[in-house]
């Protein structure tokens, strides 16, 4: 397996001053992809409720702003959890803690920021979400060690990431019900699948730093794994959809984000490390393809 870094100061980056570059990278503003991934589910959640063009509008913006935000705060968690195994890893060992660009001091200053805007903009929401992410903390704050003690981090991790789908359910619907606990599934699943993948970039040095994960778990057996989970995640957004009492659209639309699904089982090689991350990526396309079919189940 390849070594390669996710840290690459180039781009826009290397036009920020040179004291806010360290930042920008702990925070993973070069890489939007978390973002949209946690973003993603919270739109589902939005429409899934049906709220009606403006409310959703509202929430989405709300949404899309504090998953920056939120991301940022959990990359710099996760940063201060693990930048002792981060330096032991080829693809970690330039992030801003690991490296020494940064000092844990300043990454906790960072975080209370960032936990500032986020809590600036939760307040926003309706009492019943706010209570929900609030609630969510703990998982913002704990799943990083979930490594250390599981074979099944990623599981821990959609637990987390997957949260914006019945956060935002909440905020739209203002309820709880078979719905919102049948979307929060899909989310999980989702983000159990994919985070798979992306672990499998990792899995060697993940072994010598003696990391758990699903990926070193299954190993050669990660193909079938990876056709459960998405096959479940289906399945769950179709009963979601039920529950909610989504028009007759919504089920044919869910063939498409089905198939990329599916396409992402089928091309999957765990011996390439950059195909990998390409298709872990391609869930910004099948999130927004989900998107679209929630969306189609509003006529």
């Amino acid at each position: 397996m390849s070594a390669h870094t996710d840290i690459v100061a180039d781009g826009w980056v290397a036009c920020l001053p040179r004291a806010a570059r360290p930042y920008a990278l702990l925070a993973r503003l070069d890489r939007p992809i978390g973002v949209w991934l946690l973003f993603l589910p919270g739109l589902w959640g939005i429409l899934l409720a049906r709220p009606g063009a403006a409310r959703a509008a509202w929430l989405a913006s709300l949404f899309a702003v504090g998953s920056v935000v939120m991301r940022a705060a959990g990359c710099v968690v996760n940063d201060l959890w693990d930048r002792d195994i981060d330096g032991k890893v080829a693809r970690t060992a330039n992030r801003p803690l690991a490296s020494g660009m940064l000092s844990p001091w300043q990454a906790l200053a960072f975080l209370a920021v960032l936990l500032l805007a986020g809590l600036a903009i939760l307040l926003q929401l309706p009492p019943l979400a706010v209570a929900l992410g609030v609630a969510s903390l703990v998982l913002v704050g704990t799943y990083p060690l979930a490594k250390r003690v599981t074979w099944w981090p990623q599981l821990v991790m959609g637990f987390t990431f997957g949260f914006g789908a019945p956060l935002g359910y909440a905020a739209a619907a203002e309820r709880i019900d078979w719905a919102w606990a049948a979307l929060y599934a899909a989310s999980v699943f989702w983000d159990l699948g994919f985070d798979t993948i992306y672990a499998h970039q990792d899995r060697e040095d993940d072994a010598l730093a003696g990391v758990k994960s699903t990926a070193r778990l299954f190993g050669e057996r990660t193909r079938p794994f990876l056709a459960v989970c998405y096959a479940l995640c289906v399945a769950a957004l179709a009963a979601a959809g039920l529950a909610a009492g989504l028009a007759r659209w919504f089920l044919p639309c869910l063939v498409l984000p089905a198939a990329m699904l599916g396409w992402q089982v089928a091309r999957l090689d765990i011996h390439d490390p950059a195909g990998c991350l390409r298709l872990f990526r391609f869930n910004r396309e099948t999130g927004l393809a989900i998107a679209a079919a929630l969306l189609a189940g509003w006529v």
